[in-house]
């Protein structure tokens, strides 16, 4: 095992602030299942596969497995569509991870997303080459909050879980770092700060990159 720093990020939520295109392609797929949910019932939901959060809000239909993937890989079409005029980068992300790489950390996503989105997202934004291992829903067996997505991601960086920060925007997310003996660092763009509470991992709460630095972080690490 290296005894370098690594970073992990979720993407959704925590890379750009996307959640509210996630969302309206939720709503139009439920819509055109019949389903009248929308806002807060479907976002509640929002959490692991895709396949696992349509089993949650249709569960009255109780569709094969075939279905459901066939209707979630609708919603990302639908999401990549919404959001492609749209997409950036939260504010100083590009810089932090610029700045992450130039002082040797290990950059990973760690996210329960499609392969489809994450891909579309990395080339989009141009920002593919600094991560040196990508896991996505497809390479685990359980989501969030069970920890596997941030333990399969490290065990591909080769680094111990202490040496691992996570980066997150939900408290779903949290959970799994912790349950995965890693720190947290929570982007507050679909959650509230209060609702991170219960969460010991957690080291600090942000609204934008520029907050954070690269070598404090490592120091942090460090002292574990």
């Amino acid at each position: 095992m290296q005894e370098k720093t690594a970073f992990l990020f979720d993407m959704d939520g925590t890379m750009m602030d996307n959640m509210q295109y996630h969302l309206q392609a939720w709503e139009k797929v439920l819509a055109e299942e019949g389903s009248k949910l929308k806002g807060k019932e479907v976002f509640k939901e929002v959490y692991g596969k895709n396949t696992e959060i349509l089993a949650r809000l249709l569960s009255n239909k109780k569709y094969p497995i075939e279905k459901l993937k066939e209707l979630a890989a609708r919603k990302d079409s639908i999401y990549r569509q919404l959001y492609s005029p749209h997409i950036k980068l939260i504010q100083g992300l590009r810089e932090f991870l610029a700045d992450a790489e130039h002082q040797d950390v290990l950059l990973a996503i760690a996210s329960g997303g499609a392969i489809k989105n994450v891909d579309f997202a990395l080339d989009k934004l141009q920002i593919r080459d600094y991560f040196d291992v990508i896991i996505c829903g497809a390479d685990v067996k359980a989501s969030k909050p069970d920890p596997e997505t941030f333990v399969k991601a490290a065990e591909h960086l080769k680094v111990l879980p202490g040496n691992c920060i996570v980066f997150e925007d939900v408290p779903k997310g949290v959970e799994a770092a912790r349950e995965a003996a890693m720190k947290a660092i929570v982007m507050l763009t679909s959650h509230t700060k209060e609702e991170f509470e219960p969460y010991s991992n957690v080291i600090k709460t942000i609204t934008d990159y520029r907050l954070l630095n690269v070598q404090e972080l490592i120091y942090l690490v460090g002292r574990e």
